[in-house]
């Protein structure tokens, strides 16, 4: 099985960004520990600060794939192009945020990209991503 994870604007910063809210870990080194836990599955990862890339991202891999993991960060809120891109691949995607956006401004309790993902998992810092592989293994061994 082979999931591609794409992260948007600012996860690269994950370690060193407001560590209040999105913890102390990166995600590289978070993700060397999720291809520990789940080894017989191919993690790509993907990381840009620009939409389009992102954009170009899930048309690249959303054909081939088993499954999506996507953290827009901010673009979740404002972008219909990454709506579009999720609705045009065949891939299943789930929306993953590592805070629980609800607690937080009121601009971030909407998303413009939930309506074309498969389930939207927030709140539970980076194991949000952990419970997304967990979703798709689970989709693709019920099918």
């Amino acid at each position: 099985m082979r999931i591609q994870i794409i992260n948007g604007p600012n996860i690269n910063l994950l370690g060193k960004r407001e560590p209040s809210i999105y913890g102390s870990e990166s995600f590289e080194s978070y993700l060397e520990g999720l291809r520990k836990r789940y080894p017989s599955v191919e993690l790509d990862y993907f990381q840009s600060n620009v939409e389009g890339e992102m954009i170009n991202k899930i048309h690249e891999t959303g054909f081939d794939c088993d499954g999506i993991v996507l953290n827009a960060g901010a673009y979740t809120h404002t972008s219909i192009a990454l709506q579009d891109a999720i609705r045009a691949v065949t891939a299943p995607v789930i929306e993953v945020h590592i805070s629980n956006v609800h607690k937080r401004e009121e601009f971030r309790h909407k998303s413009m990209i939930s309506c074309a993902c498969l389930g939207v998992i927030c709140g539970f810092g980076l194991d949000s991503y952990r419970l997304a592989v967990e979703a798709l293994l689970d989709t693709k061994n019920n099918n």
